[in-house]
């Protein structure tokens, strides 16, 4: 008898107590809808401060296919998803995030990508429902990234995505600990599909993601995979040299043959050295960042702790 495929739904919560009764509701009806596959969905609990555990853990008593990994303390949205990756024994596994934002009415299309041959599945945001300066913000990472990455890599894209069990296995060897899953699926490589979709508001609750998380998150994408930004400092710093050389030798010209008399030029003086201290600064800011990412990953501690596990076991 030939053996069923297999699928996990791995989702990070953390504090989204609000709106797990409808993400259960919905889920349910989405994978009791696929035909042929048995399916699992493993609920990642990032130290959530209020009651996700406790309610994740209830509906499981109704519907034991719904698993909990229930982390030490909260590691962050990065770690959270990876835990459930390295926990995912499946044909394929598919990454969605607990607020809804990412329907998950959108999955029979990402499994039918996967069985037309897609080993990585990736939906791309045909529309977003954010407004203003987070809207805003979004946009203009999703045009920087893309720039500035040294490989090709998907604009409007998040961590909603298929991946088959090969892919996961050569994403679960990636031992980095500043992680931008984004950026990791497209490094893996493998077979694409894309598949449009338009990205929802937020069900209920607030958002979990603050702006500094964001601002680091975007940090974390750009600085893992791109030394862009260092060359582009660098040739920032010969472009300035050499344009102070030569103002230096127009100058020195005029003084020498008398076109020029001596004047104290105090604010060309101030402006010029807060400039250049301004560049340096930045410069030795971004060597910082990179240093500091160096350093992490020296200390090599574990991405994440598990506290329990139900209904999921660990795997080597």
């Amino acid at each position: 008898m030939t053996a069923r495929t297999t699928l996990a739904v791995v989702i990070p919560i953390f504090n989204e107590h609000d709106v797990l009764p409808q993400l259960f509701a919905r889920l349910k009806s989405v994978c009791n809808s696929l035909d042929d596959i048995d399916w699992q969905v493993i609920f990642v609990n990032d130290g959530s401060r209020d009651d996700s555990a406790a309610m994740i853990l209830a509906a499981r008593a109704s519907e034991p296919r719904f698993t909990l990994i229930d982390l030490s303390r909260n590691f962050g949205h990065q770690p959270a998803i990876s835990a459930g990756l390295a926990h995912a024994d499946a044909d394929a596994v598919v990454i969605i995030d607990g607020d809804l934002q990412d329907p998950p009415e959108v999955i029979p299309s990402l499994v039918a990508a996967w069985r037309d041959g897609g080993q990585v599945v990736l939906p791309v945001r045909r529309s977003r429902q954010e407004r203003g300066l987070r809207r805003l913000g979004f946009d203009l990472f999703h045009k920087l990234f893309t720039w500035v990455s040294d490989f090709q890599f998907e604009g409007q894209t998040g961590v909603f995505g298929l991946l088959d069990r090969q892919a996961v296995q050569e994403f679960n060897r990636l031992c980095e600990r500043n992680r931008f899953i984004p950026g990791l699926r497209a490094w893996i490589g493998f077979e694409q599909r894309k598949v449009l979709y338009d990205r929802q508001e937020r069900q209920a609750g607030a958002p979990k993601q603050t702006l500094l998380r964001l601002i680091r998150y975007a940090m974390d994408g750009v600085i893992s995979f791109s030394l862009k930004p260092l060359r582009y400092m660098a040739l920032a710093g010969l472009i300035i040299s050499l344009t102070g050389f030569v103002l230096a030798s127009v100058y020195v010209f005029k003084r020498l043959f008398g076109f020029e008399v001596a004047q104290t030029g105090f604010t060309t003086l101030v402006t010029l050295v807060l400039f250049l201290g301004g560049i340096q600064l930045m410069g030795i800011g971004l060597l910082g960042e990179y240093l500091g990412r160096v350093y992490d990953e020296t200390k090599q501690r574990p991405l994440y702790i598990v506290s329990k596990r139900y209904g999921v076991v660990a795997r080597s």
